[in-house]
């Protein structure tokens, strides 16, 4: 099923293609893994997060419509799951005064373990939305459209929700880090 595509593929699922299903988990769990990792910075729960999408994956299958791209449709359930666990971690945390800990997937300067740690530690403390924009675009280098059409805004928006997170990240680092970073 390699030259089918991922909406073909989403198709056959829904009409009882089990095979479909696995052919899509093997092109994207990566990535869905790899985005859940930096957006909550926890290896362990993206690792449940992960499943969690693709359990929503199976159960949202009715109301998938045909003609819909599967990645954004895919990535929002995966960002919406990662929103929850955030709100529901930030909960837990604001009682325990603790703060996650855990494997992340952000790249880093090659050679210098304490700025990648500066890195990963700012871009924890953007808000949200900020965060979300910085890594789409920045780590998996979409494109505002994309990421607009992802989170139902219009591409200014989307803009603005990464500028401010790069604006943040300069703050937060002192300068060592622009929007062309």
């Amino acid at each position: 099923m390699g030259s089918v595509t991922d909406e073909a593929l989403m198709d056959l699922f829904c009409q009882g293609d089990h095979s479909a299903f696995e052919a899509l988990f093997a092109r994207h769990a990566g990535r869905v893994q790899g985005f859940l990792a930096r957006m909550v910075r926890d290896g362990p729960l993206a690792e449940d997060l992960l499943q969690t999408t693709f359990l929503s994956v199976i159960r949202a299958r009715g109301r998938y419509e045909p003609g819909t791209r599967f990645t954004p449709w895919l990535l929002t359930i995966a960002a919406n799951a990662a929103r929850d666990a955030l709100r529901h971690q930030q909960h837990v945390d604001s009682h325990a005064h603790a703060a996650p800990e855990g494997p992340t997937s952000v790249p880093a300067p090659e050679g210098d373990p304490v700025l990648r740690q500066r890195i990963e530690d700012a871009l924890q403390l953007l808000p949200l939305e900020q965060r979300e924009a910085v890594v789409l675009s920045k780590l998996e280098g979409w494109s505002f459209e994309e990421i607009a059409q992802l989170r139902g805004i219009r591409a200014g928006a989307a803009r603005l929700r990464a500028h401010r997170g790069y604006e943040k990240l300069r703050e937060l680092l002192g300068g060592l880090v622009g929007e062309d970073a």
